[in-house]
């Protein structure tokens, strides 16, 4: 065969060779390589207008998508980069002062930086051996947020994990171990149980029936109106429990509901493990995990001077901020707290940590290293010994040491008293006007739940009406669906360039006879709101009353 015109591997393989970042330095290839990432943004940034999502929203067709088969060869990268960019039409700019979406911060430029170096070369956390000097950032991560939350250094340790769910569930194992021992050799007993209040993330019905321990032993502690856990019935049924010859896995408290902020009180829930360890003379110590994805960085606030206030904070928003500290400030009596830098840290996704007051509770999940004969020859960092996780990246940590040294404790002081003083004035504003209301008022953070009502409604009245009076259970639901009408009034102004972006929760909280109770959602993360863009939410619900019939 003729082979003088055909291409051989060895051509193929140059052009893949060409498609690396190359392992020697290589100064021409090297600038390509950045010429190729400028390239990309460029792209992306032709995508911005004045609206808060990226070129015009468009539908995805995701029956084609399932027909999606391999190329038969390569592609350019100039072409693959061009294809890769279409996939972020319409998404959403996070960072945009007119987005108030849900829990999603826009990432700081060295928190991008520190993805981007990891994703360049790859360290994988399971051993120093594989991620060198990336692991040492892990460690000291991982000491910078003990040192913030009042947890020892040299006692504490943690390890970056795949999301605010896997901090909870490395949380609940390690309560499962203690509650039941010998649970990772024999399995998990019928017997153990997990309490969570209903205001808590749902991730705890996933952990329970994943771990094993079964969904129907997660014990659902109603919360009260400042949506936080009932402790009286937290009590009533911890000793229900113990009483029936339950053990008792863990205890999630929530430091920072997802849909109102609602605080659990940490310290008394602690004080009441320990007056039932002694009481009952139980011969373990019930775990407390502390899930403070969103509301450990109010941390930063545990010994800043509320009284003479040196950054000059409005006195609302001093309020809030004391006011969420004084739960805050004892995470640190929590056997192990789940810390989300991608929701109140603003680095990308995911950069999720789980910390442990004692390291030596890792002891309980560690496994022999006989178990993995192809790894820890030698090296000091093996936490691949007692992780859930084999393959851990370098990304989550580096991002997050990045913005702990951006933004030191003064930055984050500043960062986050700003948002909280942004969601102040909406609620001012909210509650400056006779057809809307606030629902948690009492709840601290960036979030602010509302509900719009039509002309004529005594928004002073009907907020507890509707929430304590079965016979009001026709207005809740017709409010209930008139919420829905302004909530999509507003979206698709906000779609058109003409309002704010803001969400929708079907269930802020169910009232006393069961009903949920739909309510506008406005969550405020981005540093460049400002005042105009939260004046701009009201006047768009506003608008909408006058555009939905009630």
């Amino acid at each position: 065969m003729d082979r003088r015109n055909s291409v051989t591997y060895r051509d193929i393989l140059q052009k893949i060779r060409l498609a690396f970042p190359q392992p020697v330095s290589d100064a021409i290839h090297d600038s390509y390589f950045v010429h190729s990432i400028m390239r990309a943004l460029d792209q992306v940034d032709g995508l911005k207008t004045h609206l808060p999502m990226l070129g015009d929203i468009i539908s995805g067709d995701f029956e084609k998508a399932r027909e999606a088969t391999l190329p038969d060869t390569m592609a350019s990268i100039e072409d693959v980069t061009a294809d890769l960019v279409s996939y972020l039409r319409g998404m959403t700019l996070f960072g945009h002062p007119r987005t108030q979406q849900n829990v999603i911060p826009p990432p700081t430029i060295p928190s991008l930086i520190g993805v981007l170096l990891a994703s360049l070369y790859n360290p994988n956390l399971v051993w120093d051996e594989y991620s060198r000097l990336v692991a040492l950032a892990e460690v000291e991560a991982v000491a910078m947020a003990s040192q913030l939350i009042g947890y020892n250094p040299e006692q504490a340790s943690g390890v970056f994990t795949f999301g605010g769910t896997a901090t909870t569930l490395y949380g609940v194992k390690l309560g499962l171990e203690k509650a039941c021992p010998g649970t990772l050799q024999n399995g998990a007993p019928e017997d153990a149980v997990v309490f969570v209040s209903d205001a808590g993330h749902y991730c705890a019905t996933n952990i329970v029936g994943w771990l094993g321990i079964g969904t129907n032993n997660l014990i659902t502690i109603p919360t009260t109106v400042e949506n936080e856990i009932d402790l009286a019935q937290l009590e009533a049924e911890m000793r229900r429990a113990v009483e029936s010859g339950k053990k008792i896995a863990a205890i999630i408290a929530t430091l920072g509901t997802t849909d109102a902020f609602g605080l659990d009180d940490l310290a008394h829930i602690v004080a009441l493990r320990d007056t039932l360890v002694d009481e009952y003379r139980l011969d373990y110590r019930p775990h407390i995990h502390a899930d403070a994805a969103i509301g450990w960085a109010w941390s930063v606030f545990n010994d800043y001077d509320f009284e003479n206030n040196p950054l000059g904070f409005r006195p609302r928003t001093i309020r809030a901020l004391a006011g969420a500290s004084r739960r805050i400030q004892h995470l640190s009596l929590a056997d192990s707290i789940g810390i989300d830098f991608h929701k109140t840290g603003f680095t990308p996704y995911i950069s999720s940590l789980v910390l442990f007051k004692n390291r030596a509770d890792l002891e309980l999940v560690q496994r022999q290293q006989e178990q993995m004969p192809y790894l820890y020859q030698f090296g000091d960092y093996r936490p691949g010994m007692y992780t859930l996780e084999t393959s851990r990246a370098g990304t989550g940590p580096l991002a997050a040491l990045a913005n702990f040294r951006l933004f030191g404790e003064q930055g984050l002081r500043v960062i986050l008293g700003h948002i909280v003083e942004m969601t102040q004035l909406l609620r001012e504003h909210l509650e400056g006007r006779e057809g809307t209301t606030v629902l948690n008022r009492e709840n601290f953070g960036t979030v602010t739940l509302f509900r719009a009502y039509p002309v004529g409604v005594d928004t002073f009245s009907i907020k507890g009406h509707e929430f304590e009076d079965a016979a009001y259970r026709d207005s809740l639901l017709a409010h209930n669906e008139y919420n829905r009408q302004i909530s999509e009034y507003v979206h698709s102004e906000a779609m058109e360039g003409r309002g704010v972006m803001i969400s929708l929760t079907d269930c802020y909280r169910n009232t006393q006879y069961g009903e949920p109770i739909v309510a506008l959602k406005s969550f405020i993360l981005s540093p460049f709101v400002d005042e105009t863009d939260v004046e701009m939410v009201v006047s768009k619900v506003l608008e909408a009353r006058g555009k939905v019939s009630g």
